[in-house]
């Protein structure tokens, strides 16, 4: 891929606004696709080109293939990065793209394939000594069979689909007693689900955290890892909130978990920009769960600890270009601290919201990143994930970072839609996230939706009593009664809040 290349963005909204971004910093010419529903996206109005691929669901658009190689055809571009969802980690896209003769700008066709299934990730990364969760190496169809092998594991057993992701087929069981009927649960949904009724069985790890690893490969061979992030504040097994670096894991921990990463990555010859996802407990032992073959969601708290920016790179390891630095030339810059902004509603079991931003104004000031996809007056669609954006806050230490996305989070505006915003203010003041003794059964264990109306009541009536208090001392000055407009200001100020 030279310098002339024109780049194609097999995705939409903040993450393809994110790569066109970098792409123009390299003076790399751009390509929107978008669909009948993001016709005046921001990420279309930014390209360069745009061609619209079909009706909003993605089934007829983002997730069509020909349609996207034709796109390429139509403007001459000769490279695609997908971004992530939608066709990132379909290894057939990937095999199109380079037989018409374009880069795809991610690993090849194999590796994807081989990660994209848990069971032959798992025989792909035996041999490398990557610690592994006890369970079964093939996939289990016979509940017997599957029966007799979790009583060999030990209760609690985890039942997963061997495709797929999202906790889709997947079933967390206790004791023997419930084994069938849950076993015949998680394949029928992952038949359902992915059209693939094989699943595993592996130990349950109690009180996990979810900690992955990024990794960056080049065509050369060279492979390095960038540390990790923690990733375990979550919601119907979906990432909310991301941090980096782990708030618990040791200096040798984190060697450890690198290098196993790096074993990974070697299995399957990986080249470009990719995630090695580990389950660890209370012991800080951890097991390999799966490797993400594309650009994580949370990618931008990496970028912040380590000054990279990952997209360049994988523009320039598409490029043929060797990686510009070594293993022991990286190191920890800070901390970093991801909240995903969605449209949902947490005091309704996190059901997505549907609406349009009436209010949309980004916070600002030092150590502050917004990526997003929007701008006031739009329509949420209701075709796509409800993601409005990644608030993201850079700070010298984690204490730091914590107070400055509590100071973000007050100053997003958004109305019209309901958000997770007060969600993730919830989450920082909670003594376990900031003590860091969390895991990702912190939803369950610690939230309920009233929490929330408690703290915007509480949040109303401070703020309503500093802006009294501010009145009743400055016009006691200037010898004016101030009761009545104070008390006036002071309510009007705190039913804009709650409203």
């Amino acid at each position: 891929m030279s310098k002339t290349t024109k780049l194609l963005v097999a995705n939409r909204g903040e993450i393809a606004l994110r790569i066109m971004r970098s792409a123009r910093e390299e003076g790399i010419p751009t390509v929107a696709i978008f669909s009948e529903a993001d016709r005046n996206a921001p990420h279309v109005l930014y390209a360069d080109e745009a061609v619209c691929i079909g009706p909003p669901p993605s089934a007829q658009s983002y997730l069509q293939i020909d349609r996207i190689i034709e796109a390429c055809q139509q403007t001459r571009a000769d490279a695609v990065h997908p971004g992530y969802g939608f066709l990132s980690e379909n290894a057939e896209f990937a095999r199109r793209v380079q037989e018409a003769g374009i880069t795809f700008v991610g690993p090849s066709p194999q590796a994807i394939e081989t990660m994209g299934s848990k069971l032959a990730a798992k025989a792909a990364v035996k041999e490398y000594g990557v610690p592994l969760v006890p369970g079964t190496e093939e996939p289990v169809t016979d509940i017997q069979q599957a029966k007799q092998s979790a009583k060999k594991i030990g209760y609690p057993i985890l039942i997963k689909a061997s495709a797929g992701g999202g906790g889709k087929g997947m079933r967390i069981v206790e004791e023997e007693k419930d084994f069938e009927s849950q076993m015949e649960r998680a394949v029928s949904e992952a038949k359902s689900s992915f059209g693939d009724g094989s699943v595993f069985i592996e130990k349950f790890i109690v009180a996990p955290k979810h900690i992955e690893i990024q990794v960056l490969g080049d065509q050369h061979g060279n492979l390095v890892y960038l540390f990790e992030r923690e990733c375990s504040i979550q919601r119907r097994y979906q990432k909310v909130i991301e941090e980096a670096p782990s708030a618990v894991i040791t200096p040798s921990v984190r060697q450890a978990m690198g290098e196993a990463a790096i074993g990974v990555a070697r299995a399957c010859n990986y080249v470009g920009a990719g995630t090695v996802e580990f389950v660890m407990g209370q012991d800080l032992d951890f097991y390999f769960l799966e490797m993400n073959t594309r650009l994580q969601v949370e990618h931008p708290v990496t970028e912040m600890i380590t000054g990279m920016d990952l997209v360049k790179l994988q523009l320039s390891v598409a490029r043929g270009e060797a990686l510009p630095f070594r293993q022991e030339d990286l190191c920890i810059q800070g901390h970093a601290i991801e909240v995903r902004v969605y449209a949902e509603d947490p005091a309704n079991n996190f059901l997505p919201d549907t609406g349009s931003l009436q209010t949309y104004r980004r916070p600002q000031g030092p150590g502050i990143r917004v990526d997003d996809g929007f701008e006031e007056g739009m329509q949420i669609p209701v075709y796509y994930d409800p993601m409005i954006a990644k608030l993201v806050v850079h700070a010298e230490d984690r204490d730091a970072a914590i107070k400055r996305m509590l100071r973000a989070i007050d100053e997003y505006r958004i109305s019209g839609v309901e958000t997770t915003l007060g969600f993730c203010r919830f989450v920082l003041r909670h003594d376990s996230f900031v003590s860091g003794k969390f895991d990702t059964k912190f939803v369950d264990e610690f939230f309920k939706p009233e929490f929330l109306e408690e703290a915007t009541d509480e949040d109303a009536e401070k703020v309503a009593a500093v802006l009294a208090t501010h009145l009743f001392q400055s016009q006691a000055e200037s010898s004016v009664s101030p009761q009545p407009e104070a008390t006036a200001s002071a309510s009007l100020w705190k039913q804009r809040r709650l409203d």
